[in-house]
């Protein structure tokens, strides 16, 4: 009896040390339960981990192979203050037909940020062109982009044709939308995505997503880690905002729009409080060919609050093309 209340205890303790050992490493970087939490999806979503140097960039990225040598490749450029990680919901509902490559951008997520770099619409959309050409040598692929990298995805579509066979613009930036609160704000000088405590950090997932059951669950400590992390890269954000949202380079993906010639996806939701869905019409005035699909019951997150809808157009432009049709 004295032998195992000894090794309950024992065990008891150890325990013990666990607990208080995670808990100081999680004290210290709280952003470490997030990034478990990333390296989980990505396995979920049958995506590896990859790194590559392209235009002077180590670029982190996450990838799937096809079954098919042969395969198409998409590549999906993340939102303003997101990362890769916003497209796994996506590619996990995106069949093994397709390669996938998912980078988080110069200067964001994992990627390399070098001081002093420029990271609006143009210097992106030649880094992303690099990227293709380090990664799908020869073999020009899908380009999708989301909000911010929509716009960049706009741009390289224009200037770098070679790379680039298609392209999808999900919530797209870079044209004038209809006024709303965000826009306004922006155009003011503010950073309506600016977090920089738990009121903050609420408001910012409330104005991104529309559909209540899509908003990301986040527990203590990944609250503290995340709301440490954006006040970290507050100026850094604020830099690209003011080049992205209210310079004169703000509508160049739009006014450039017109240059593309490839089949095209515009992809929006209609509850979208960030980039108004009236953006979907400006867009397509500039490239006609392109399908045309607007959602319902979600907002501007649409890769996360519709996986499945989004990917059936993504999967409809491949096989498609312009014959394509609008579902509005």
């Amino acid at each position: 009896m004295a032998r195992a209340s000894l090794r309950r205890r024992g065990i008891g303790l150890l325990l013990l040390a666990v607990v208080a050992t995670a808990t100081a490493v999680l004290w210290r970087d709280p952003f470490l339960l997030v990034r478990g939490e990333f390296v989980r999806q990505r396995i979920v979503a049958g995506l590896s981990r990859g790194t590559v140097e392209a235009a002077g960039h180590r670029w982190v990225y996450a990838q799937r192979e096809a079954g098919g040598g042969d395969a198409p490749t998409i590549v999906m450029l993340h939102g303003y203050t997101g990362s890769k990680e916003n497209w796994y919901p996506l590619a996990r509902e995106l069949d093994g037909r397709y390669r996938l490559l998912i980078p988080d951008l110069p200067g964001w997520g994992e990627s390399e940020r070098k001081p002093g770099a420029v990271y609006g619409f143009p210097e992106q959309a030649a880094n992303v062109a690099a990227f293709i050409r380090a990664t799908s040598p020869g073999r020009p692929v899908l380009l999708l982009g989301h909000s911010m990298g929509g716009g960049i995805a706009a741009l390289a579509a224009a200037r770098y044709p070679r790379e680039i066979a298609q392209v999808g613009l999900l919530d797209a930036a870079g044209v004038r939308f209809r006024e709303n609160p965000f826009g306004l704000d922006v155009l003011a000088g503010g950073n309506p995505f600016a977090v920089d405590d738990e009121a903050s950090l609420r408001r910012y997932i409330d104005i991104v997503f529309h559909d209540a059951n899509a908003k990301p669950w986040l527990p203590w400590p990944a609250t503290t880690g995340l709301i440490r992390k954006r006040r970290a890269d507050a100026a850094f954000e604020q830099g690209v905002l003011d080049r992205i949202g209210r310079s004169s380079e703000s509508l160049l993906p739009g006014e450039e729009a017109a240059r593309i010639r490839q089949p095209a996806l515009l992809l929006w939701c209609r509850q979208d409080a960030v980039i108004d869905a009236s953006a979907l019409d400006l867009y397509a005035q500039r490239i006609p060919q392109a399908r045309k699909v607007l959602l319902e019951g979600c907002g501007h997150m649409s890769l996360m609050e519709r996986p499945r809808e989004v990917a059936d157009a993504v999967v409809a432009l491949l096989e498609n093309g312009e014959n394509a049709g609008d579902a509005e």
